[in-house]
């Protein structure tokens, strides 16, 4: 009895050390496959509910399809698709209510209080400049007057000297020609447009910031439309010959363009305190000039503040190369403007390196 009794615990223990180093036996009671599923299965779900979603200026729509795809390759965070209109536009949706994780516009000022009102977070960072073009079409090159226009602006470029950025300006405005400019109540482009004339007349005609909006209004030449984007088609189809455009813009339409100096394109932030000098009153009140700078803030009423914060922390580090191939000057670090202490995390951005001090972004 004794015998069989120990025969029987050696089999028993044989047993329960084959279960435990039999690989094959090991994974199958595991059943780890059923668990990863699971645990994959959670996760997917989880970001597929968290999609970032993204408001741009038109202008910018393919840089911003660009950086968007960057960002889930590199993060694997879905994007809704981006919704974009004229900056100051996007700017009344989101004060409305309108949920958005990251607003991309191409003006500080639509990122401040006077625009965004409570919903500003009180900051934006800046990571790319761009500047004012005049834009023309081969139609416009076809048409004489239009023609005389590209020649004086391109002698005004060679020379760079008032007496010829003077006439060329003048006759831009006479009224011989139609110029396409935005509403600058919906479009900041539109405003610039404005504010280009303004600031060649300062320069170019003794001061006279009127010089060449005033006759250009007294001719009505002026064609206006709701974004500068909108009105790269007519342009094209010669319903007027000349359009205030960005740079980036009239490059990514295959546009030809007439290079204005920069104390004038308000494309040079070292140029920021001339262009101040400049006014125009729009429905929220008079507005100063100021450098072209695409940025990006977190509404405080973003939905996915988690995904925000990392698509900034992207756009910060790898917007580069990518907005440089469309034409505009990446700012390398980008710049932090603001009104109040920045959250943590963009706090983190500036003493690490990734962002420089820029400045106030405004009322």
């Amino acid at each position: 009895m004794l015998l069989a009794a120990v025969v029987l615990l050696v089999l028993v223990f044989t047993a329960i050390g084959y279960v435990f180093l039999d690989p094959s036996a090991t994974l199958s009671s595991l059943s780890p496959s059923s668990s990863t599923s699971s645990q994959s299965s959670i996760s997917k779900s989880a970001t597929t509910l968290r999609p970032l979603i993204t408001f741009n200026a038109d202008a910018y729509t393919a840089e911003v399809q660009a950086l968007l795809g960057g960002f889930t390759s590199a993060s694997g965070i879905p994007v809704a698709p981006s919704h974009s209109a004229g900056s100051f536009a996007l700017a009344r949706q989101i004060a409305s209510g309108s949920q958005v994780d990251v607003f991309i516009p191409v003006a500080l000022s639509a990122a401040a209080p006077s625009n965004l009102g409570g919903l500003s977070s009180n900051w934006a960072i800046g990571f790319a400049s761009d500047q004012m073009v005049i834009a023309y079409s081969s139609l416009t090159e076809s048409m004489p007057a239009a023609a005389a226009i590209i020649t004086e602006f391109q002698q005004g470029a060679k020379s760079n000297a008032s007496p010829d950025w003077g006439s060329a300006f003048a006759s831009l405005a006479s009224g011989t020609v139609k110029i396409g400019i935005s509403d600058p109540n919906a479009d900041p482009a539109g405003l610039r447009g404005w504010l280009v004339l303004e600031a060649a007349g300062s320069l170019y005609a003794a001061g006279n910031q009127s010089a060449y909006t005033a006759p250009l209004l007294q001719a009505r030449a002026n064609v206006t439309g709701s974004a500068a984007a909108n009105m790269v088609a007519p342009l094209q189809a010669g319903q007027f010959q000349f359009l205030f455009i960005y740079r980036s813009a009239a490059i990514a339409q295959h546009l030809g363009y007439l290079q204005l100096d920069h104390k004038v394109n308000l494309g040079d932030p070292k140029f920021a305190a001339s262009y101040a000098q400049l006014t125009y009153r729009l429905a929220t009140g008079l507005t100063k000039g100021a450098p072209i700078i695409l940025c990006m803030t977190v509404p405080t009423n973003a939905p996915h503040a988690s995904e925000a914060m990392r698509f900034v922390q992207y756009l910060a580090k790898s917007s580069g190369p990518v907005v440089s191939a469309y034409g505009l000057q990446p700012f390398a670090p980008p710049l932090l403007y603001n009104n109040t202490a920045p959250p943590q995390f963009v706090s983190q951005m500036l003493v690490e390196g990734d962002v420089a001090q820029g400045g106030s972004l405004g009322p």
